[in-house]
């Protein structure tokens, strides 16, 4: 079991002082959220609270998730990092191939991208992406981040993305792993298909037990059952030490969490009290796994 830790929604000015006490206490990564701007309104629902509605507001402060890399990676040497989940769909591959490989150029190869496809319009259309067929052009953009990240000089000719031969220089010289979010049986099925791992949302721990298991029946269905493969798990009913051992017995391999929730902190309160927290859930939790 492997703990990772969450940044999303902190002051952006903290995140180094917070990837460095992760480091020092045993967190395996820091993780990044994403989200491109906040709509006044949306046409959506959000897909990951019983209402629908947005946890966050318009003040809520966000960090593009690679340049928030960039700069954790840089004062720490350890740890490392990943997107759960950076938001495909509104996104160009081409593009953002060159900025995983960047990333992962300034890292030293210390970088994970989670990928989901994106659940509001208006992301889409203002970014110039079509809402329409969003599911199968993802399916492509990732074909494409894998092509151009693998290195040499390669082309492509699809549905949604076509481009002759071309090279970003250099290439990661480790594979980057990427892991797949989403709760729906197409966000399961291409997790099964084409990721190193599987990001939850927020889920109670009978629904990531019921998750976990369509995702093994899914990777034996496509070949993959014997291949290494993540559960990143954020389970908002389970917690402590036993409740820690239960998210491992089911299969979570890495929890994510934010430990000074538990001490009653909230995102936008001091960094001191918030690197305490880590300190203390690294004695009592991860020292023990």
């Amino acid at each position: 079991m492997k703990f990772s830790l969450s940044v999303a929604m902190n002051p952006l000015e903290q995140f180094t002082e917070l990837a460095q006490t992760a480091e020092e206490c045993g967190f395996a990564s820091v993780v990044l959220p994403d989200s491109l701007f906040y709509s006044e309104k949306v046409s959506a629902d959000y897909p990951y609270t019983p209402d629908g509605n947005r946890f966050w507001d318009a003040e809520t402060p966000w960090a593009d998730p690679l340049v928030a890399v960039a700069a954790m990676g840089a004062v720490t040497s350890r740890i490392r990092f990943y997107t759960s989940v950076l938001k495909l769909g509104s996104r160009n591959p081409v593009l953002l191939a060159r900025q995983v490989g960047s990333v992962a150029a300034f890292t030293g190869d210390r970088f994970g991208l989670g990928l989901g496809v994106g659940w509001s319009p208006e992301e889409f259309e203002w970014c110039g992406a079509p809402y329409a067929n969003r599911g199968k052009r993802v399916d492509e953009a990732i074909d494409v981040l894998r092509l151009i990240l693998s290195g040499g000089m390669v082309e492509y000719h699809g549905r949604f993305f076509d481009f002759d031969k071309l090279q970003m220089s250099p290439a990661p010289s480790e594979h980057v792993p990427f892991y797949i979010g989403g709760h729906t049986e197409v966000a399961l099925r291409r997790a099964a298909r084409v990721s190193d791992g599987w990001s939850s949302a927020m889920m109670k721990l009978d629904d990531l037990r019921t998750t976990i298991d369509r995702l093994a029946a899914l990777r034996e269905e496509y070949g993959r059952a014997d291949e290494p493969f993540e559960i990143q798990a954020v389970c908002i009913d389970r917690f402590g030490l036993d409740g820690y051992r239960e998210q491992a017995e089911i299969g979570v391999t890495d929890v994510v969490t934010q430990p000074w929730i538990f001490d009653g902190l909230s995102f936008g309160d001091p960094v001191g009290p918030k690197k305490d927290a880590i300190k203390k859930f690294a004695d009592e939790i991860i020292s023990k796994f």
